[in-house]
């Protein structure tokens, strides 16, 4: 067997057992998963000296053992001494080309592969190209130079003959088998160390996915605490614009009248601040998003509703017409629809009549009606102008519409909500 080959396999159980060879996996492609396969440049992994250390010697060694084995070879058959010098001036150069094989691996794998031909001292840095070329994983790429390989072994036999040859087959047996067992174990430390770059590239869109999630869950809550700000402190502060601005212009009040105008004004507040609490702990809730003792209001809530806004002043007619008992989520928003009707009669037609009309059932879903007349002054009270938009997506999550309708005179809004609701 020449002893190219045993250098060869001797360099192959130094790979096996250190993981020798550059790294460059990135054939272009999909995963079957759909995920990109990535280039080979960015997990490439950066040598530290003792790695480019150890490298170098194990390729001397391999080298030193190629020029030996052609010089005993030499000796033996009388062979131009002029081979040697040729075989370790060529040696020398691929100790230098071998540095540059993740900027042109094809090229420097095929040239080393070539140089094969007439020096035995490229044994070292012609496998560790080899090697490095197959990280890639690219058959295109890897055929070529293996075939190469095993051509220009047979070539440097026929140049420098053994004293006692073997068969000819046994020699190309022996290349084919460590020649492609090289290869593989480069094709190995490719997928392997691509594998990693794949899952942390996983891990850190995984965790960019999480914050993303967070954000926007966030976001949401931010637009959850508004809408319920402005459905449940609107109704309540216009109340209380209401009075304060009537008691204003009334200066023929007696004290006992004014007193209870002001205490009017107080229990208004007072509410004010008792639902704002309840809005706040229903936010804050990590179970169930409701508070036990301060649940939120249902279809069930709607009659003291009115009642309440009567007892501030405001002349409201209610009508009902439902004919099963309404779903407490679909009654939540058939108040929060009331309610925001009654809050913008207060602010923009203070005193005049308001109806409120209620029907449906489980095959036709929930109208909802609060009409009021115009031509009224408007009070001072600012809004955000956000209330008819929060309950137009909330009638919209829940699968209804909302619209607001002026015209003939009158302000309408009508709401429709789906029994699923």
């Amino acid at each position: 067997m020449h002893m190219s080959l045993g250098a060869h396999l001797r360099l192959t159980k130094v790979v096996r057992r250190d993981g020798l060879g550059s790294h460059a996996p990135g054939t272009d492609g999909v995963y079957p998963d759909g995920v990109d396969r990535p280039d080979a440049a960015p997990y490439q992994p950066r040598l530290r000296w003792w790695e480019h250390g150890w490298r170098l010697v194990a390729m001397l060694m391999l080298s030193m053992m190629g020029a030996a084995t052609t010089a005993f070879t030499l000796s033996q058959t009388g062979g131009p001494p002029g081979l040697l010098v040729l075989d370790i001036v060529v040696g020398v150069l691929g100790f230098v080309l071998v540095h540059l094989r993740r900027h042109w691996p094809l090229a420097v794998a095929a040239s080393l592969a070539l140089a094969g031909c007439v020096s035995a001292s490229t044994a070292g840095p012609g496998l560790l190209a080899a090697v490095s070329l197959a990280t890639r994983r690219r058959w295109l790429h890897l055929i070529p130079v293996g075939l190469l390989a095993i051509a220009s072994s047979e070539v440097y036999a026929l140049l420098v003959p053994a004293a006692d040859p073997g068969p000819w087959w046994i020699d190309l047996a022996t290349g084919t088998v460590f020649t492609g067992a090289a290869l593989g174990w480069g094709m190995y430390i490719g997928s392997r160390r691509e594998l990693m770059y794949t899952l942390q590239q996983r891990a850190e869109r995984a965790e960019e996915r999480q914050l993303l999630r967070a954000a926007q869950a966030k976001a949401t809550e931010r637009a959850r605490i508004a809408r319920e700000m402005h459905d449940v402190l609107a109704h309540r502060i216009s109340q209380i614009a209401m009075q304060a601005g009537a008691l204003t212009f009334r200066h023929d009040l007696e004290p006992d009248a004014l007193q209870r105008g002001i205490a009017d004004i107080r229990e208004q507040a007072h509410r004010a601040l008792t639902d704002l609490r309840a809005v706040l702990g229903v936010l804050r809730d990590p179970e169930t998003g409701e508070l036990a003792d301060q649940p939120q209001p249902t279809f069930a809530d709607l009659p003291r509703l009115v009642a309440d806004c009567r007892r501030a002043g405001l002349d409201i007619l209610l009508e009902e017409q439902v004919s099963d008992p309404v779903p407490q989520g679909l009654g939540r928003a058939v108040y929060r629809i009331v309610q925001e009707g009654i809050t913008n009669a207060t602010k923009h037609a203070p005193g005049a009549k308001i109806r409120v009309r209620v029907s449906g059932g489980p095959e036709t879903g929930v109208d909802v009606t609060v009409v009021n007349p115009l031509g009224f002054a408007s009070t001072a009270t600012p809004g955000a102008g956000l209330g008819l938009v929060g309950l137009t997506e909330r009638a919209q999550l829940a699968g209804g519409t909302l619209r607001a309708d002026s015209g003939g005179g009158t302000f309408e809004l009508h709401g429709w909500l789906p029994w699923a609701a």
